[in-house]
C-alpha cells in the first residue's frame, strides 16, 4: 500500500475520516497488513472478496480454504478467523445475567457462536448452580451433516470450568432443526452421565439458522 498516495491509503483514511468511510475492502486489506508479489494488500482484499462472494461469504470460509490461496497463507487466514470470530461474539453481548431455564434461554445464549457454520458443530454451555452460564465451550466438529457426541470430553469440559450444570448446543447445517433418533439418544445418555457424576444436564438443543428444536431424552415426551 505503500504506493498509494497518503490520503488514499486505508489506514490514513480510517483515522481521517472513521472506519465508516472505508470499504469492506480497505478494512480488510488493513486486516492483511500486506499483499502478496504482484498485488498490494487491498487488490489481495477485494480478490478474497469476490473469490468469496463479500464480506458473508468470506465469514463462512474455513481457516484451510483461505489458507491455500495465494498471498493468505496460515497467519492471515487465523487473522481473518479470529476477526469474524471476535464480532459474532459482540454481537452476542455478554452472557445474560437471568439463569438458562428453558430450552429457549440456551438456543439464545449459543445462536451468536453458530455464525457462518457450514459443518455441524457441538457447544457446551457451562453452568453455576443457579443455572447462570459461565462458559460456552465447543468440544467437536463434523462432516457437514453429523457431529460425534464425546460424553467424556463434555463432562470434563463442565467440570474443568467450574459448573454445575450445563447444556448442549449442535447445529443442523442443512437447515432442518428437527433432532433425529441419534441426538435424542445422545440426550439419554447425557442425563444419566451427568447425574452419575454430579451434574445436571440441562437440555440439548438443535440450532438450524434461526430455527431451534429440542432434542428431548427418548424417554421424555416431545414438547
Amino acid at each position: 500500500m505503500s504506493d498509494l498516495p497518503v490520503t488514499q491509503r486505508p489506514r490514513e483514511r480510517l483515522y481521517a475520516l472513521g472506519p465508516q468511510a472505508l470499504s469492506d475492502g480497505e478494512l480488510l486489506a488493513l486486516l492483511l497488513g500486506q499483499g502478496r508479489r504482484g498485488a498490494s494488500a487491498v487488490e489481495l482484499a477485494f480478490g478474497l472478496l469476490t473469490e468469496f462472494g463479500g464480506v458473508s461469504g468470506l465469514s463462512s470460509a474455513r481457516p484451510e480454504e483461505l489458507a491455500r490461496l495465494a498471498g493468505v497463507g496460515t497467519a492471515k487466514a487465523a487473522a481473518i478467523i479470529a476477526a469474524f470470530q471476535l464480532a459474532a461474539r459482540a454481537r452476542g453481548g455478554p452472557a445474560p445475567a437471568a439463569p438458562v431455564l428453558r430450552a429457549e434461554d440456551v438456543a439464545l445464549a449459543a445462536a451468536p457462536l453458530f455464525a457462518g457454520a457450514r459443518v455441524e458443530r457441538l457447544l457446551v454451555l457451562v453452568c453455576d448452580t443457579r443455572n447462570r452460564l459461565r462458559r460456552s465451550v465447543f468440544v467437536a466438529e463434523g462432516a457437514i451433516d453429523e457431529v460425534a457426541v464425546p460424553v467424556r470430553e463434555i463432562l470434563n469440559t463442565v467440570l474443568r470450568n467450574d459448573g454445575r450444570a450445563f447444556a448442549l448446543v449442535h447445529n443442523h447445517p442443512s437447515g432442518d432443526p428437527s433432532p433425529s433418533l441419534d441426538d435424542r439418544r445422545a440426550s439419554s445418555v447425557l442425563v444419566a452421565a451427568a447425574h452419575t457424576v454430579g451434574l445436571r444436564f440441562l437440555d440439548h438443543v438443535v440450532l438450524a439458522g434461526e430455527q431451534w428444536r429440542r432434542a428431548a431424552p427418548l424417554e421424555e415426551p416431545d414438547m
